[in-house]
């Protein structure tokens, strides 16, 4: 939570070191590279908890059953 107090000055500063780095031409490519990333850790994460909700609902399911 400690990036959350960065000021304008230190966001400039920050941007400007990474054009420095990486080039006007790469960061496009670097971000695409993060938004995929960050996409499939979400996909990873759903798989996940859908996999554990799966065994919930087949004993919700096996309760019904056996009560009607």
């Amino acid at each position: 939570m400690a990036f959350l107090n960065l000021g304008t000055g230190e966001i400039i500063a920050i941007v400007a070191v990474i054009l420095l780095l990486f080039g006007g031409r790469k960061i496009p490519e670097l971000m695409r590279g993060l938004g995929k990333g960050v996409k499939s850790f979400k996909q990873g994460m759903n798989e996940v908890e859908d996999e554990l909700k799966k065994p919930i609902e087949d004993l919700d399911k096996q309760d019904k059953d056996k009560n009607a």
